[in-house]
């Protein structure tokens, strides 16, 4: 079930709603906990029922072992050992269904053996669910979530909270289990409930409007690596990389509105990461509830920065490998999150240096660093990626507009050549002069523009705001005729 699906919108969201404030009213707060959850189970079975018994599993074994570990004293080598035994269960599953059939194929590759490949159907949401489970163990085995009062049930209402279950953001305990106990998450909150539609509206505008169009003209560029010009190269990397921001922090903010209308504050996963003006602020900016994660349940762990640069260093890079492992079972993401982990390695020299550069250049390194390496995340294979960004570097021949040629004709003599539009037939089909100025509007907006978290901060209800959102949702109501996933469901 998607949130951008009329099933989602007109049947599951109002009769939720309505059951859990109707059992709240009557004083019925265990059973509107157990409706939610319940609630939250069937949205994911919704998906394919044959997932859900894994994700009970996953709940019923991180539970049992979180609770050991807090009647055990701790620090003791049986505290020790039900972490780890935490920890190899969760990677257990994540490790089978989502990465053997990549590791055997590898090793086929690699050693020239047969391995037979398993077929594996990934279980949707696997890896936040997972990781999220990971926090929770770590968590009980250093003595935090004592303090909380929780049983199974509202355990498993924090793993399988619906706005956040699929895609994010990565949620610890003490960010959800405290709200589920409050007497106002059970109260009807008309303010709570205009905010909520209102930020749902936002993202669900960014999904139906902005990323979802943007999607044609991704796919026949990254489909056609091999035969793409330099301009058609350039096209297709930006539109992923607005593609994927529109459609990421659309789901986030849609989530956020939802917890909102339950009296329930989800942590904020986007900060306009593309007015970074490094890679280090991008990473506190981008996906912000898998980059603490990573810092603290990975990079902490494995000595962070206390152990000299050259240690913080090759931190940095297991920490950005297994981050970019984290997103997908293939060698394009493990690539991926290597070149993010050298471009924060050379973040921190450059840092040592003490050398100030204007703040657009360092934007512009910055920008043009993620969108070559969001190339490499698109792609089905390294060549193509490869092949993508030898186009845009000009490696290739280069192939520019004749209605550029007045302008940039000097370029001739160093090989480059001159075509009528039609010469470029992976460019979108409205034209690639309004794609061009489509490109740079959404640029602008990205990083001029104030995100949705400063939008709502100013949020007033006053009668011209209600018609302008009701245009919006009216126009994406209108537009689901053809519902497409979010992108980040494959991770």
């Amino acid at each position: 079930m998607l949130f951008n699906s009329y099933i989602f919108i007109f049947a599951f969201l109002p009769i939720t709603l309505v059951l859990f404030f109707g059992l709240a009213k009557l004083r019925l707060l265990r059973l509107a906990t157990i409706w939610l959850a319940i609630a939250s189970l069937c949205f994911y079975g919704y998906w394919n029922i044959a997932y859900l018994p894994l994700l009970l599993l996953s709940i019923l074994g991180n539970y049992s072992i979180g609770r050991q570990i807090e009647r055990t004293k701790p620090q003791t080598p049986r505290a020790k050992g039900l972490l780890w035994l935490g920890i190899a269960f969760n990677l257990g599953i994540i490790g089978y269904y989502k990465y053997a059939t990549f590791f055997v194929s590898s090793l086929n590759s690699i050693l020239g053996i047969e391995l037979t490949v398993p077929k594996i159907i990934l279980p949707l949401a696997i890896s936040f669910y997972s990781f999220t489970q990971i926090a929770y163990i770590v968590d009980a085995y250093r003595g935090e979530t004592k303090a909380y009062r929780y049983n199974l049930i509202s355990y498993s209402l924090f793993i399988s909270f619906f706005p956040q279950l699929i895609a994010g953001p990565i949620l610890r305990y003490d960010e959800l289990l405290p709200q589920l106990r409050r007497l106002r998450h059970f109260l009807w909150n008309p303010k709570n409930m205009s905010l909520g539609l209102t930020l749902f509206t936002l993202g669900l505008f960014k999904k139906v409007a902005i990323a979802d169009n943007l999607s044609p003209w991704v796919s026949p560029i990254f489909t056609h690596a091999d035969s793409v010009t330099f301009l058609e190269a350039w096209v297709g990397a930006l539109s992923y990389t607005f593609q994927l921001y529109f459609d990421f922090s659309g789901y986030s903010d849609m989530a956020i509105g939802l917890g909102w209308m339950l009296n329930i504050h989800l942590p904020i996963n986007f900060n306009s990461p593309y007015k970074a003006t490094s890679i280090t602020d991008f990473w506190r900016r981008w996906h912000i509830t898998l980059s603490n994660f990573l810092r603290d349940y990975l990079y902490i762990p494995l000595g962070g920065n206390r152990k000299g640069p050259r240690r913080q260093s090759i931190n940095l890079l297991i920490t950005m490998l297994l981050g970019g492992l984290w997103h997908g079972a293939g060698w394009t993401f493990v690539v991926w999150g290597g070149l993010h982990g050298l471009f924060l390695i050379i973040n921190r020299f450059w840092q040592q240096l003490q050398i100030s550069i204007p703040k657009f250049l360092g934007w512009l390194i910055t920008f043009v660093a993620v969108v070559a390496s969001w190339v490499l995340f698109r792609s089905p294979t390294l060549g193509e990626g490869i092949a993508i960004l030898q186009a845009m570097v000009g490696i290739k021949p280069m192939v520019l507009p004749t209605a550029y040629q007045p302008i940039l004709g000097w370029l001739t003599p160093l090989g480059v050549e001159f075509k009528g539009w039609l010469e470029f037939p992976y460019l979108p089909p409205l034209g690639g002069q309004k794609s061009f100025l489509i490109l740079v509007f959404l640029l602008l907006v990205v990083t001029q523009c104030p995100n949705t978290q400063q939008i709502m901060e100013q949020f007033k209800p006053t009668w011209w705001v209600a018609a302008i959102i009701t245009s919006l949702a009216v126009f994406c109501l209108l537009s689901l005729n053809q519902v497409s996933e979010f992108l980040y469901f494959q991770f």
